[in-house]
């Protein structure tokens, strides 16, 4: 049901403040799976089909099976049973899947949100006859940061027509349709019940822009707590970004001078100061319908489809790199962008009729009149909104337009201010050229998405970094006056507001110097191209598992299976071997359950343990086991064993790895980071998914004291 917004307001309050806390026990429920054959009645020798449907948990997607398998994620696959009651025909496939480009894996990744289909077609050989099959496949979410492997029996049963019978009895068809079976079938309920949903936008499993929690889930007798969701930070973030994209269109040649004249509209028409108050928020209002309108527009064109296309197809892209190049151009002098005269005129013409609709017109007039200094910021931020959201244009282009109608608001209500105004000179045309400066190193973020999409290999992390210090570099200059554009006027003092942007400008000139060699600049991990692209590094790490030898002087169980622990960090990839060096060594024992398909376990290591303060701890202050739990190799048969959790046999060395996060931990994401001392008892509340660096720092700093306390040291 839908929540008044001061609830809206509490519900998250409170979900950031448990964000800041990691549940200790959590299953995470799996989609719910039905199982029917099509046609209901099949005929023996002719083609059937196995339909395999999924009820998605709101906020989680699934991965599909027909993309790049070494990638990273992990592919549904389904492992059918040998039966003489029929044979396969073709491959399992994913019915209708979304497609999005993912920077972290460097691909395009299919993806199933909201519903999933999978179909694999057979003939039948015999008269009756079941499908027995298991089918596994990786469900993961970017509003938790987790990822978690799952793998789900199938049973269907079914009864064949001799050849040229049409005949189908009610049997057969009840027979043809039927759940997944089995304990794991009836895992898969899906609680419905949440107060507060979030809205299923189809178009990206990572922009949901509502929040939801889920009920307490009972396993094994122990209340599992609620998992907090965050709300979505890049929606607000965009907004904040369009708002003050506002406030610098106001600071432009064609805008700035508009102040003055729109106040000596309203006052001379003023019949009271009541009236004059009343046409100037009507005034401001039309400003904000006129650009909520166009970004409603744009909303309205905008589709899934129509999203992936522009945020994957190498065309879209680099027309936009080349519409922000002619942004950047007409801002910084070369020509000037005009919207035809005789458009303006009439739309004026209109203004001077006087009344409610001469406002609105006059509001009309200021937005034709200023379009060649805002026309590009507002195509920045519909290109940046283009993502196949409803409510993203349109949120955008309300934060631009309440910016940009404030002031003109304020001063139609109180003219006297304006004599507190700078006066209108050079200093225009120069937040006119900063804009252009940014709007050039922009464009090169989408020529970066078509180069990795297509694999182009012509905007490495290299050369889009040099680009960017020669761009920013270039705009430090001409803030210290050492460039000078044919439009600027003759000056020769520098003012302090200037001084101190060109100052701020050189520093993060200096900040994105280092990534040249290979440090990984963090804070612009999101617009640079991935580090996998780096032609040159000087940074270079221990093969961790060389490092776990100085332990125990034995080698590292399953370091010949491509297994690794990042940044050179000493660690095992068995529990037994690590927990014996952690005593040897005597430190903590740090367990990450991780993954090779585990996007935001990749995230967490490029992110946050590269952090010098975390690298440091995670090298020196602790024993560390990396188990991955999608990892397929196959232990020998006197190692499997049957899960007290789910009474399946645990062949794999991944499977044994899962079961062992969900038996001891109740807990079955990726990432998940928990901290054991030699008695195997927590020493800390485990974490998982965790992109502050001073929490997780406090988290490992608490299990060190803890550690020491209790070795009474």
């Amino acid at each position: 049901m839908k929540l008044p917004s001061i609830q809206k307001f509490t519900l998250l309050s409170v979900f950031f403040l448990l964000s800041c806390f990691s549940a200790f026990s959590q299953i995470i429920k799996p989609p719910v799976w039905t199982s029917r054959i099509e046609p209901s009645n099949p005929v023996i020798g002719e083609e059937a089909t196995l339909i395999l449907e999924a009820e998605i948990p709101t906020g989680w997607y699934i991965y599909a099976n027909d993309f790049d398998a070494d990638l990273g994620p992990i592919l549904a696959t389904l492992k059918l049973d040998k039966s003489e009651a029929f044979e396969t025909k073709g491959e399992f496939t994913a019915i209708g899947p979304k497609t999005k480009y993912e920077e972290i894996w460097e691909g395009d990744v299919k993806y199933f949100m909201g519903n999933g289909r999978f179909e694999q077609a057979f003939i039948p050989k015999a008269a009756s006859g079941k499908v027995s099959a298991t089918l596994e496949y990786q469900m993961c979410s970017d509003l938790t940061g987790q990822c978690v492997n799952y793998d789900e029996d199938i049973l269907v049963e079914f009864t064949a027509q001799p050849s040229g019978s049409s005949a189908a009895s009610p049997e057969a068809a009840e027979k043809g349709s039927s759940p997944a079976s089995g304990e794991a079938g009836q895992q898969n309920e899906v609680n419905s019940s949440s107060e507060t949903q979030i809205s299923e936008s189809e178009e990206s499993p990572f922009d949901i822009q509502e929040s939801q929690v889920d009920e307490p889930i009972e396993t094994s007798g122990k209340t599992i707590e609620i998992l907090p969701v965050q709300e979505n930070e890049s929606l607000w973030g965009f907004m904040v970004l369009a708002f003050l994209a506002g406030l610098a269109a106001l600071l432009t040649p064609c805008v700035f001078p508009m102040i003055p004249m729109t106040v000596s509209f309203f006052t001379g028409r003023a019949g009271s100061r009541a009236t004059g108050i009343r046409n100037a928020f009507i005034y401001g209002f039309s400003i904000i319908a006129i650009y909520t309108v166009a970004g409603t527009a744009v909303a309205a064109i905008q589709g899934p489809e129509f999203a992936n296309w522009l945020a994957t197809h190498w065309l879209p892209n680099l027309f936009f790199f080349g519409i922000f190049i002619f942004f950047a151009l007409a801002f910084l002098g070369l020509f000037e962008i005009t919207l035809p005269s005789g458009l303006v005129n009439k739309v004026d013409e209109k203004a001077e009729k006087g009344g409610m609709i001469g406002i609105f017109f006059m509001a009309f007039t200021l937005v034709l009149v200023s379009f060649s200094c805002t026309g590009p910021i507002v195509g920045s931020i519909l290109i940046s909104s283009a993502g196949g959201e409803l409510i993203k244009p349109i949120l955008g282009m309300f934060a631009f337009s309440l910016a940009f109608a404030i002031p003109f608001t304020l001063f139609a209500i109180f003219p006297e201010w304006m004599n507190r105004l700078p006066k209108s000179g050079g200093w225009l045309n120069s937040v006119k050229v900063v804009l252009g400066f940014l709007e050039l190193a922009l464009a090169f973020k989408f020529l970066s998405m078509a180069d990795l999409v297509y694999h182009w290999g012509i905007l490495d992390r290299d050369i889009f970094l040099i680009i960017w210090i020669v761009i920013f570099s270039g705009l430090g200059l001409y803030l210290l006056g050492k460039i000078r554009l044919p439009h600027d006027s003759p000056s020769d003092v520098i003012g302090v507001p200037r001084l101190l942007l060109a100052l701020f400008t050189f520093m993060f000139v200096l900040y994105m110097i280092p990534g040249l060699f290979g440090a990984p600049l963090k804070y612009l991990s999101g617009y640079l191209p991935p580090m996998s692209t780096q032609q040159f590094k000087l940074t270079g790490g221990v093969n961790s598992a060389e490092a776990g030898e100085n332990i125990l002087g034995e080698s590292v169980k399953y370091a010949d299976i491509p297994l690794e622990i990042p940044h050179g960090i000493q660690g095992y990839f068995d529990y037994e071997q690590a927990m014996r060096a952690a005593k040897k060594a005597n430190k903590p024992l740090l367990i990450d359950f991780t993954g090779h398909g585990c996007v935001n376990c990749r995230k967490m290591e490029e992110n946050v343990w590269v952090d010098p303060q975390v690298l440091k701890r995670l090298k020196e202050d602790f024993v560390m086991v990396a188990l991955y739990i999608d990892e397929r190799l196959e232990l020998p048969e006197s190692e499997w064993y049957t899960s007290e959790y789910d009474g399946k046999v645990k062949k794999t060395l991944g499977k044994q790895n899962a079961d062992f996060q969900i038996t001891r931990f109740q807990n079955n994401a990726q990432p998940y980071y928990v901290i054991l001392d030699h008695e195997e008892n927590l020493l800390a509340q485990p974490k998982g998914y965790e992109t502050d660096i001073q929490a997780f720092v406090e988290f490992l700093d608490g299990a060190k004291s803890e550690f020491q306390r209790r070795e009474g040291r």
